[in-house]
């Protein structure tokens, strides 16, 4: 009798009917398929689209590492999850859902952050890794994991109206060091919580992530491996730029220097940034009472660009996000400071740049930003 990984069962053959009526897929892909050990690194923007496809199209044992729990602002992009679930583990969350679409699938849930201390065991149990996630240090931690654990990595990016996809390290192709060899300076690149994203642009690239796991799986067609696929939305263009492994890689490369797994947040210059600082916010309520009393107080907006609108709150002085440890000086650390952003998302993060500089004065975020101020007081 054949077993239940090599057969399929009636249920499945009318799951799956559409790909076994495909020449490319039929029988022995569909069993490829079902056989198939995927990891998914995030189960956010990138994440929710690949593990949706991915549940559904009946690869056998999909894998998600998370740590996060879901805030409500994820939701307008990460469509694996519900409202029901805000407050929740994203874990939990995505696990829901994949087993609503295909309760055929083996889920292996790791609640906790990929590290290089956990790595290698985890991503040894799998063929593929998919990377969800939105940080350059654990890019890097997957893509040297892969190397040397000779797993292919299906890359994907997205910042405002932009995207990127590759598959690294796929039959000896480039791998991400050979085309990103370094990071950016820590805080040059702005996250997609300080610069915004278009809510169906992680579905797209998501999507082509998914397909192109699929076809590694399925061993058809041709991947995007040495081949960097970047989409505008909103011109709706896509451009594809060829890119070569470096022989002199010092992950993938003839001679590597790089043969076991590194500290990457002190590769990528967070070493010691991630201090848990209380940062303390106002309301605009808060704020306005403090301005009508003529309060000793200074308003700071770090946004980049200050948009020609109501949004400005009077008196307050423009020091952008990345010029602020430039212009510590001009911010009097005897008085109550309050820090604006757009939403009240950057205004954390300048916070918590200035403690880390030294910054002993006390200071507060906007709750809201100058959005909330523009709407319940203007």
């Amino acid at each position: 009798m054949m077993s239940e990984q090599n057969r399929l069962s009636q249920e499945e053959i009318t799951r799956y009917s559409r790909h076994l009526i495909l020449p490319e897929v039929g029988l022995e892909g569909q069993l490829k398929l079902k056989n198939s050990k995927v990891l998914v690194v995030g189960t956010g923007a990138l994440g929710s689209p690949v593990l949706l496809y991915l549940s559904a199209a009946g690869v056998g044992t999909i894998g998600l590492i998370d740590f996060d729990t879901l805030d409500e602002s994820n939701l307008q992009r990460q469509i694996i999850h519900s409202t029901k679930f805000i407050g929740k583990s994203k874990i939990s969350s995505a696990n829901n859902r994949i087993n609503e679409i295909n309760p055929n699938i083996n889920v292996v849930a790791i609640n906790e952050k990929l590290t290089s201390q956990n790595a290698i065991d985890i991503i040894k149990d799998f063929d593929i890794v998919v990377d969800g996630t939105d940080n350059f240090q654990t890019r890097y931690l997957i893509n040297d994991t892969c190397v040397m654990l000779n797993k292919p990595f299906v890359y994907g990016a997205i910042f405002r109206f932009e995207g990127q996809t590759t598959v690294f390290n796929s039959n000896n192709s480039a791998c991400y060091r050979c085309i990103f060899p370094t990071p950016p300076k820590a805080g040059q690149v702005p996250s997609c919580s300080e610069a915004g994203v278009l809510g169906v642009l992680p579905g797209i690239i998501g999507t082509i992530q998914a397909n192109e796991t699929i076809k590694l799986i399925l061993e058809k067609g041709d991947s995007l491996k040495n081949r960097l696929l970047s989409l505008n939305a909103l011109k709706m263009e896509f451009k594809e730029y060829k890119i070569a492994k470096d022989e002199d890689c010092p992950v993938c490369g003839k001679n590597p220097t790089i043969t076991e797994l590194i500290d990457y947040e002190e590769f990528c210059g967070l070493k010691n940034l991630d201090d848990n600082f209380v940062i303390e916010d106002i309301t605009i309520q808060e704020l306005k009472k403090l301005l009508d009393e003529k309060q000793n107080i200074q308003i700071i907006d770090v946004r980049e660009q200050i948009e020609d609108d109501l949004a400005l709150i009077k008196n307050a002085k423009n020091i952008s996000f990345s010029t602020l440890l430039d212009r510590i000086d001009e911010i009097d650390s005897n008085k109550k400071t309050i820090i604006t952003c757009k939403i009240g998302l950057l205004s954390l993060q300048a916070i918590s740049k200035l403690k880390k500089a030294g910054y002993k004065g006390e200071i507060y975020s906007l709750k809201g930003g100058v959005t909330s101020w523009v709407n319940d007081l203007i």
